[in-house]
């Protein structure tokens, strides 16, 4: 049979050929050998590690071809058969790895006992070429078709070039296979069945490196995502949890996420999201084992799920969480087919539990300033409500009290100075005098500290009478541009507005240097605006809009809370040479009617 199966008696220039593409081809697949070995080594996969075996058996298969050639002995041909099946295996074995994990099972002896066995029987014992070579060929084609449709299936699961391209190849080559009986065992496609074996060798190898360049693409993107919305979370209060389990699922393959944290009654679920969304609090004991052991020793524990009762998934890997340099948690992933992190090394791994643990605690002292900054608003915005109440309880008892007592003393004065002598009604003209100038004091006083046309009459014109008063006081020029009726506000926000106002014109008095005043008002949409802009001298050397709140001068801050308690804002802008402009933002939620000048 050895003239059949290899191609009956060869010229010996044609074997010479076949000599020099066989060693083209051997030298080829030890390299292809060299790179599987180089990525198992690199990324400590397993597929990469049977990738590399079978191209080891690939090469010792032409090395059987070789010494067949040279030697012509029956065994080498019988090694070359036996070798050229269990490298289609292997290759089989290597797509079944990568995609889906399978368990090795006793069944599957049986089957690697099938190249030996029938390449004995074919080689040694039968003498019809078809019955000798057909079921070998037919093993052959089928375990490389077979290879085809399972890197086929996940192209059609994750898509993907290096997928892509490993289907097509191994496709093509089973169906290649198949020519052996018509064609390569009759010589008729010497040597040029080797350069066609060489073209799908170095199309499966170009294969394996995009796969790992389609998971590096995929992984540090998606990861990369994964970073940019740790850091949102924590700028915008958006759920930092939420957005660390749903990033991953974008992963190919990844069916769930859940992360655990450690407790005082133990490892505990916090959340879950896809397939881990209804995941109990406490987790079954063989995953119990394996977050224990990854955030013991601070190493990520990636491999097959363990077979227990209500799994749903093929695939875990457990991601030690960092807080510091203690893992303080875990990120499980799930998968419905292979490792997710197919070329992401341990100490990329490492470094994401280190970024998702700083992240966690990024956003958790987020929440904790958030609320500690919600208690000082709330506080300050008590404060100046006590402040508030102090102002009207004074302003109520200089008015009802010390106002009355001064009219008291003026009534009696004008009866003594009915009845005394000429010399006499001098002083007593002076100490009237000096009561009215104390009772107009008294309510100066009394205005300031609780304007009373803003209880009487309502906003706009409190503030008319303010710019009034601040103009005849001042003797600067101050215009006001407003609307004839803005919408009601709470007597909150109406008091803030009177007080901002008369902030920034004290502000002005004092420092701007100021000749005019513009002052306007406007709605707009669901905002109140008051605006104060001056001519003065600008700010100061040194101080600029953000820095303007210094310790002493605290007009601004104080105007900042009251407006800021409100929900509003305060700006303050300082073009160059042209004097400072204070915008005051109110929103008008819960205003109720317009209210008119």
């Amino acid at each position: 049979m050895r003239r059949y199966l290899f191609g009956m008696q060869l010229p010996l220039p044609v074997v010479g050929m076949e000599r020099a593409a066989a060693i083209l081809e051997a030298v080829i697949l030890a390299a292809l050998a060299a790179l599987c070995l180089h990525l198992y080594r690199r990324y400590r996969k397993p597929y990469f590690a049977w990738f590399a075996a079978a191209w080891g058996m690939y090469v010792l298969r032409m090395w059987a071809i070789l010494s067949f050639l040279t030697t012509a002995r029956p065994g080498w041909l019988y090694w070359h058969q036996v070798f050229t099946g269990w490298t289609a295996l292997a290759l089989l074995w290597a797509a079944l790895v990568f995609v889906r994990q399978p368990r090795w099972r006793h069944a599957y002896f049986l089957v690697a006992l099938f190249p030996p066995v029938w390449s004995y029987i074919a080689i040694y014992r039968l003498d019809h070429f078809v019955w000798a070579a057909l079921p070998a060929v037919l093993f052959l084609s089928f375990a490389t078709l077979a290879t085809g449709w399972v890197f086929f299936r996940h192209f059609d699961r994750v898509g993907g070039t290096g997928a892509g391209l490993l289907a097509g190849s191994f496709l093509l080559w089973g169906i290649h296979h198949l020519d052996y009986l018509i064609l390569r065992a009759q010589g008729a496609w010497n040597p040029w069945g080797y350069y066609l074996d060489i073209f799908f060798e170095l199309a499966v190898g170009t294969g394996v490196l995009l796969l790992v360049l389609d998971d590096l693409r995929r992984g540090l993107g998606a990861l990369g995502a994964l970073s940019g919305d740790l850091q949102r979370a924590g700028r915008e209060d958006q759920d930092v949890v939420a957005a660390l389990l749903e990033r991953p699922l974008a992963l190919p393959a990844v069916s769930g996420t859940a992360l655990y944290a450690r407790t005082e009654a133990g490892v505990r679920c916090v959340r879950g999201a896809g397939a881990c969304s209804s995941w109990p609090p406490t987790p079954p004991p063989e995953l119990a084992a394996r977050l224990a052991q990854a955030m013991d020793s601070g190493r990520p524990q990636l491999g097959p799920a363990p077979a227990r009762r209500g799994r749903d998934h093929l695939y875990e890997a457990v991601l030690p969480v960092f807080r510091g340099t203690e893992a303080s948690g875990a990120l499980v992933l799930t998968g419905n087919a292979r490792d997710p992190f197919a070329a992401l090394d341990e100490r990329f791994l490492v470094t994401l539990g280190q970024q998702v643990g700083a992240g966690l605690a990024n956003a958790d002292l987020t929440r904790r300033l958030h609320a500690r900054t919600v208690e000082l608003a709330r506080l300050s915005a008590r404060m100046v409500e006590q402040h508030e109440e102090e102002r009207r309880r004074l302003s109520r008892e200089l008015h009802d009290e010390t106002a009355q007592v001064f009219s008291a003393v003026k009534m009696e004065l004008g009866v003594l100075r009915d009845g005394v002598p000429p010399e006499a009604a001098g002083r007593i003209d002076h100490a009237l005098s000096l009561v009215d100038t104390g009772i107009r004091g008294i309510r100066s006083v009394v205005h300031s500290l609780r304007p009373s046309l803003l209880d009487d009459l309502g906003l706009l014109p409190a503030l008319r009478s303010l710019i009034t008063e601040f103009t005849e006081r001042s003797g600067l020029a101050v215009t006001l541009e407003a609307p004839g009726a803005v919408a009601a506000l709470s007597k909150d926000a109406e008091l803030a507005l009177f007080r901002a106002l008369q902030e920034a014109l004290s502000n002005v008095a004092r420092h701007a240097e100021a000749k005019s005043i513009a002052v306007s008002i406007r709605q707009d949409g669901s905002t109140l605006t008051l605006t104060v802009q001056d001519d003065g001298r600008g700010l100061p050397e040194g101080i600029t809009p953000a820095t303007i709140e210094r310790p002493g001068h605290m007009g601004i801050t104080g105007m900042r809370e009251r407006i800021g308690a409100l929900g509003g804002t305060v700006t303050v802008e300082a073009p160059e040479g042209d004097g400072v402009k204070i915008l005051v933002a109110v929103p008008l939620a819960g205003a109720r009617s317009p209210t008119k000048d």
